[in-house]
């Protein structure tokens, strides 16, 4: 907790509240460390902000009742201090999810916290690649390795990415156990949740080729993907081969490892692809986050109105 909490000052019950909570995200609700650390962080924040508000350190007992003015002061603070929206608008997920928690044991009307809305923010839309630049690229990223086998585990991953729509750690968190890939992968992602994932050939095929000319014994417990010296592969260098590839290809600055998960997604809804289950292969707990998908879909297809239609 006080690595959290800094050095804001809390009283003694808030504390606990704040501490229960947290583990209660973690342990029940497979929040990543990640996730609790930041949560941890901004309610902490939002507490001290309370207490210095009010000049006294607050009891758990005043955080249900907490009023819509003491809330807009908080947020006008944290734009102050150069708190974007869309952050800002996370940090308010999180005291409300706290709000709502101390509520529900410790009692209080919590309505006017969890009826603010959050600031407005335009979502980034994904930014995939075409379909053409993405076979070029899975074509061509191992091109300038050194070694074979390198280019051979560079394109192994990257096709992964792109076949299978997988987040680069999610690739990397593959073991020896997994190879040759089956017909459908069980994927471990964000928080936890595991979801199945179908193998394309192509994915097969690339992996059985790395597998085959890797220098090292892949071992069941071992990371499948490995680096010059047999550690576990770093997700950087898989990011300098698709900079260097993207140069000479002369695509976008946007042609990272994780636009290739976009690609999978934008690529299987251009081709006809259910909203549903693209979300269920990406792991994305909300469907609104895969409904971005669409704005990039409509996107492309005015853009291609405006750029074929003789009136346009």
């Amino acid at each position: 907790m006080a690595e959290l909490t800094g050095a804001v000052t809390l009283s003694p019950g808030l504390r606990d509240a704040l501490s229960g909570w947290l583990h209660h995200i973690k342990a029940l609700d497979g929040a990543s460390a990640n996730t609790v650390a930041a949560y941890g962080r901004d309610v902490a924040r939002y507490l001290g902000f309370l207490a210095a508000h009010h000049g006294e350190a607050l009891g758990v007992a005043a955080i249900p009742t907490t009023q819509h003015g003491d809330l807009r002061a908080w947020m006008a603070a944290e734009r102050a201090r150069g708190v974007s929206a869309r952050s800002l608008a996370r940090e308010l997920s999180a005291v409300k999810t706290f709000t709502a928690w101390v509520a529900d044991r410790h009692g209080g009307d919590a309505t006017a916290i969890l009826s603010a809305r959050g600031p407005k923010f335009r979502r980034k839309l994904p930014r995939p690649l075409t379909e053409d630049g993405a076979s070029e690229l899975l074509a061509t990223v191992g091109d300038d390795a050194r070694e074979d086998w390198i280019a051979a585990r560079d394109a192994a991953v990257v096709t992964l990415l792109y076949g299978c729509g997988l987040r680069i750690s999610e690739a990397l968190a593959l073991t020896g156990a997994d190879h040759p890939l089956p017909d459908v992968l069980r994927v471990k992602g964000k928080g936890g949740k595991t979801r199945l994932v179908p193998v394309l050939p192509a994915a097969r095929a690339a992996v059985d080729r790395y597998a085959a000319l890797a220098p090292f014994d892949l071992a069941r417990t071992d990371a499948l993907f490995r680096g010059a010296r047999g550690g576990p592969l770093n997700p950087r260098l898989i990011q300098s081969a698709m900079e260097r590839t993207r140069l000479r290809l002369g695509l976008p600055a946007t042609a990272t490892p994780h636009a290739l998960r976009h690609s999978f997604a934008t690529h299987l809804l251009s081709a006809g692809g259910d909203l549903r289950a693209i979300q269920e292969l990406l792991g994305h707990a909300s469907l609104s986050t895969t409904q971005g998908y669409t704005a990039v879909d409509a996107a492309r297809l005015m853009e291609v109105y405006e750029n074929a239609h003789p009136r346009a």
